[in-house]
């Protein structure tokens, strides 16, 4: 029997001897496509006699977005070269047998390449992926909504985009694994709230699949959207604390980054983050340091040892450390009220990077700075003048937005602090008038604690003129309440007598002697470090002020006031705080 002589390609030989020549010759073609680095390399294959069909054509479009261009005009030049119109020409005579998964690389192509929204070549795929979109794997039609978002702006591509969305949506029950699930997450999740629901939907029943990546991939996704789920929150929390995963130094890092963006607080879940992390920080960057503290005072989580890792690691850089990872550490020192053990080298370095770069900060971060210090009893004259100068102040005053009220609130507090903290401070200071009450400081929601502290109280003076409920001081603290009493320990009158702490100051005459005042303070859950009965830095300087300003304080904590249940043990439990005040007064 007379056999085919045995036919071969450039490329190399195929798979079988008898194979056709065009098989050889596309296999050649393919190998030519995916081996170029140059676009003239591409276009070539056009005038080079091969026998290109529309896969090809669509395999050419595919390889050209994703080659190097120097700059954007080359990719203007390109479209109009004739043969890449010859290309699309070709492409769009034959779009229906481009196969699927290459229709969707293809789309995903052209709109990279930047063809126009009026190319016909172009609406004709964008139709032809409508018209699959029934038969295109879920995957292919995530991508291509991604590209929809992110590399096209037309009308025609936000239309487009518009359908995939909602054959994501009502398909989203055919993915089976997670990484699939976690890549769509991540890439068009954003893109539509009903679809992310459905996601998260899903990543319940796919959880226990996840693996420390996905947990991690899953978590940043819903940091950066800021979607707090709870309920898929707690489902990773758990399966990260029970499940022995062994976590990298960056899987750490985006975890701490997650759940202190989130806010969500998990006590083992903390635990676990700080212990991997404290054997890890002699070697982790500044920036990396920065951005652990940042998450961990969000967290409002105080692990001493990793803190004072933290602060040794910069004290070991010193000369290293930019400017804006230190100021991070410090905002976070300062949230969580955390003094260094090397506290004065720490505060050097500190005050030394600040000396000639504090005034070159943005304003509102130079605000932030030094209010740190007041909180950590850093502050220094030189620092305070440049905050409190009124060139500089004047920018924040009748500001009206959320951003400028919390800035002007937080120079009372440096302001405060200079009157009250630095008796050889020598000003310049805020102008009395700019201490008048401002709305953010009054009108926030009434918590169950202050009502029932507000109504206890109102039934503890019986007459409006032996005490004043939330009083708003000039030192930018607002007092639950406030009292004076003579050295019986029997109520005065407070409108009567002088009052220099108020905003607005009334009253004429002086205490009599031996009087003491006495402000109500209430501490609520959130005021404290998490698991922790100590106050979070903002609250112990409200609280070194008010002692400052001369007043006895009554401290109300939610942990004592949520163990009375009458308004007879309220009322007892609020006598009996006063009548401490005053002995402990007393006894000095």
């Amino acid at each position: 029997m007379h056999l085919p002589p045995e036919r071969s390609c450039s490329s190399g030989p195929c798979h079988g001897s008898n194979w056709p020549t065009e098989t050889c010759q596309e296999n050649h073609i393919d190998q030519l496509i995916k081996k170029a680095t140059r676009p003239e390399e591409l276009l070539e294959l056009v005038d080079a006699g091969h026998h290109l069909n529309k896969n090809h054509a669509a395999l050419i479009f595919i390889r050209l977005s994703r080659l190097p261009f120097e700059k954007s005009e080359d990719k203007a030049s390109l479209i109009q070269d004739a043969r890449f119109q010859q290309l699309l020409h070709l492409l769009n005579s034959q779009i229906s047998s481009v196969w699927h998964g290459t229709l969707s690389r293809l789309l995903r192509s052209l709109y990279a390449l930047g063809l126009p929204e009026t190319s016909k070549e172009l609406q004709s795929v964008e139709q032809e992926v409508r018209w699959r979109m029934r038969r295109l794997k879920y995957k292919h039609l995530a991508l291509l909504a991604e590209s929809c978002a992110t590399l096209s702006r037309k009308q025609h591509s936000q239309e487009l985009l518009a359908e995939l969305l909602m054959h994501l949506e009502r398909r989203w029950t055919e993915i089976e694994d997670g990484r699939t699930l976690v890549t769509i997450m991540m890439k068009v999740g954003h893109l539509s709230e009903s679809l992310m629901n459905r996601l998260e939907d899903k990543c319940l029943e796919l959880v226990e699949q996840f693996g420390p990546d996905e947990l991690r991939k899953v978590l940043v996704t819903l940091a950066v959207q800021s979607r707090r789920s709870v309920p898929l929150l707690r489902a990773i929390s758990y399966h990260l604390v029970q499940k022995p995963f062994h976590l990298t130094k960056g899987v750490l890092l985006d975890l701490a980054y997650a759940y202190g963006k989130l806010n969500f607080h998990q006590t083992q879940v903390c635990q676990r983050l700080a212990a991997d992390l404290l054997p890890l920080a002699p070697n982790l960057t500044s920036g990396e340091v920065a951005r652990c503290a940042k998450s961990f005072a969000l967290l409002k989580w105080l692990n001493l040892p990793l803190f004072e890792a933290f602060a040794q690691h910069f004290l070991n850089r010193a000369p290293d450390i930019p400017l804006p990872h230190l100021c991070s550490m410090l905002l976070a020192f300062a949230r969580l009220n955390f003094h260094p053990d090397q506290e004065d080298p720490f505060f050097s370095l500190v005050h030394e990077k600040l000396g000639s770069e504090l005034a070159g900060l943005e304003p509102a971060l130079q605000v932030d700075l030094v209010w740190a210090l007041c909180v950590l009893q850093q502050a220094q004259e030189a620092e305070l003048q440049a905050v409190l100068h009124p060139k500089f102040h004047t920018q924040f005053l009748g500001g009206e937005s959320q951003k400028d009220q919390n800035i002007f609130q937080k120079l009372l507090h440096i302001n405060a602090t200079a009157l009250l903290e630095h008796p050889e401070y020598s000003g310049p200071l805020l102008p009395a008038s700019a201490m008048a009450p401002r709305p953010l400081a009054l009108d926030r929601k009434v918590t169950p604690l202050q009502k029932e502290l507000q109504e206890t109280l109102k039934g503890l003076l019986g007459s409006t003129d032996r005490g004043s409920l939330e009083v708003a001081t000039q030192y930018g603290w607002v007092l639950d309440a406030e009292v004076l009493l003579d050295s019986d320990g029997q109520f005065l009158p407070l409108r009567d007598f002088m009052a220099p702490h108020l905003a607005q100051p009334i009253g004429s005459q002086p205490p009599p002697p031996g009087a003491k005042r006495l402000a109500f303070l209430r501490w609520e859950f959130p005021n404290f470090n998490n698991r922790s009965k100590d106050l979070l830095g903002r609250f112990v300087l409200a609280r070194r002020h008010i002692l400052a300003a001369g007043f006895l304080i009554v401290d109300v904590p939610f942990y004592e006031w949520v163990e009375l249940k009458s308004e007879w043990q309220k009322g007892a439990y609020l006598k009996d705080k006063i009548r401490k005040a005053m002995s402990e007064e007393l006894a000095k």
